[in-house]
C-alpha cells in the first residue's frame, strides 16, 4: 500500500493483491521505518470500521489511521469503483482530501 501526502491531501493506494486482503481481513498496515525500534517507524493503515459514519483519518503518535465505514469498505473493494474520496474539516476553513484508490497499474 503507497501513502501520498501533501499540504491538503492523504492518499492510500492499493495494489490488486492489498484489495483482495484488504476484503477478507478490513485492515492493512505499513510500517516505514525512521529509525531504530517500533519507536522509529511510521505507520499507516487502511482499516474497515462499523462505527465510522464517513471516511475519515486518525492521527495517533507514530500512526495514520484511515477509517472506512464497513458497508462502504465492502462495496467499493467488490466493484469497479475506483475511488473512495472525502474532503474532511480539520480546522475551520481548512479542509484535508482523503483518497483510497485502487492501483490498476498502467497499461503502456
Amino acid at each position: 500500500m503507497k501513502l501520498r501526502l501533501d499540504e491538503t491531501s492523504i492518499r492510500l493506494r492499493l495494489d490488486p493483491e492489498e484489495v483482495t486482503e484488504f476484503t477478507a481481513t478490513g485492515r492493512l498496515e505499513t510500517a516505514v521505518p525512521l529509525g531504530p525500534g517500533d519507536g522509529g517507524q511510521l505507520r499507516y493503515s487502511l482499516e474497515r470500521d462499523a462505527d465510522v459514519p464517513t471516511l475519515t483519518v486518525r492521527q495517533e503518535p507514530g500512526r495514520i489511521r484511515v477509517l472506512v465505514p464497513a458497508a462502504q469498505a465492502m462495496a467499493w473493494a467488490e466493484s469497479d469503483e475506483i475511488s473512495l474520496r472525502t474532503k474532511l474539516e480539520v480546522a475551520e476553513n481548512q479542509f484535508l482530501l482523503i483518497l483510497v484508490e485502487k492501483d490498476l497499474g498502467c497499461a503502456h
